[in-house]
């Protein structure tokens, strides 16, 4: 799959394609119908090349970054799960003030004609875009009459709730990981560089790998969760572990140790010989073993809750 972070890295003569316009901020389920609606057309006009078109940063943190959202996925991530869902090829457009400026018309002409010779678009009908919002798929539709493109405008695709970023991010805000898993089709990853801590986890027997919580992502609520543990590259110099494996997550400022900093600590069940400093990691939140993290009173309670989260987060991922 190609990847493009520009309008002039996407050659001249590439296309003419059919094209899904969106943030796509985490690739829900309502993203995976609209590029499945994208992947059919596609397919009825000779079977084109599918675009998926997002933006970085996101709009609102340049246009309104006190009201922008917490992100659910990074830029990279997002282009992978496109391609996952049907996407052949994906335009990550740098979102700056001077796109925001575009007009409906320019932003059509430039982007959807010129560049990716669209033969199609396929959109969520709330689709909105240009300067102040201006065009939406009325917009896009009499101008496909002009160019010699077809639009097609979805509605919100979901069971009781639409799939939307809000909602999973309002779950996340709960703890409620599985309502955001089944809005995702998948579970809630974070990713970062694991981190030196302060090294509690390994002086009481439970060695965590440490990354922070970044204020811009959606990080689930404080609290423990039964998850998975992911090596995307290992630090250097040390083994490479190519399975999931089954971990216990503490988020929060470990209160019990007046901790300050956010952090996501991941301790991989059973195990303390692995080799994390430095290694990229992603961590799958399965279920919440327990809500907001607690202060306790003696590391003796301390550790007896350690382990109960432990046995619960092993019962949890292997049924043992």
């Amino acid at each position: 799959m190609r990847v493009w972070h520009g309008l002039d890295e996407v050659g001249p003569e590439f296309g003419p394609t059919v094209v899904t316009i969106g943030n796509f901020d985490g690739v829900h389920r309502g993203h995976q119908e609209v590029l499945a609606h994208a992947k059919a057309r596609a397919a009825g006009l000779g079977g084109l090349p599918v675009v998926a078109l997002t933006f970085d940063p996101h709009p609102m943190r340049v246009l309104r970054p006190d009201h922008a959202p917490l992100m659910l996925s990074e830029p990279e991530q997002r282009a992978e799960l496109l391609g996952r869902y049907g996407a052949d090829a994906v335009l990550i457009l740098p979102f700056t003030k001077e796109v925001s400026g575009w007009s409906p018309e320019v932003f059509i002409e430039r982007v959807l004609v010129t560049t990716l010779h669209a033969k199609a678009v396929v959109v969520g009908e709330n689709f909105r875009f240009g300067h102040k919002a201006a065009g939406h798929v009325d917009t896009l539709v009499d101008a496909g009459q002009r160019y010699g493109f077809e639009v097609e405008g979805l509605s919100l695709a979901g069971d009781e709730q639409p799939w939307s970023s809000t909602y999973v991010r309002e779950r996340l805000a709960d703890g409620d990981v599985e309502g955001a898993a089944e809005a995702l089709g998948r579970p809630l990853r974070v990713t970062g560089v694991v981190i030196e801590g302060d090294k509690r986890g390994r002086e009481l027997g439970y060695p965590t790998a440490n990354i922070p919580a970044d204020p811009a992502a959606a990080v689930p609520q404080d609290g423990v969760y039964a998850g998975w543990l992911t090596v995307l590259t290992p630090a250097p110099g040390a083994p490479a572990y190519p399975d999931p494996l089954p971990a216990a997550i503490s988020v929060g400022s470990n209160p019990t140790f007046d901790g300050v900093d956010r952090r996501v600590e991941s301790y991989v069940l059973d195990r303390d010989d692995l080799e994390l400093y430095g290694a990229r990691i992603a961590v799958d939140f399965v279920r919440r073993l327990r809500g907001t993290q607690i202060r306790f009173e003696t590391i003796d309670d301390l550790l007896v809750q350690m382990k109960a989260d432990v046995d619960g987060a092993r019962t949890i991922l292997t049924g043992n």
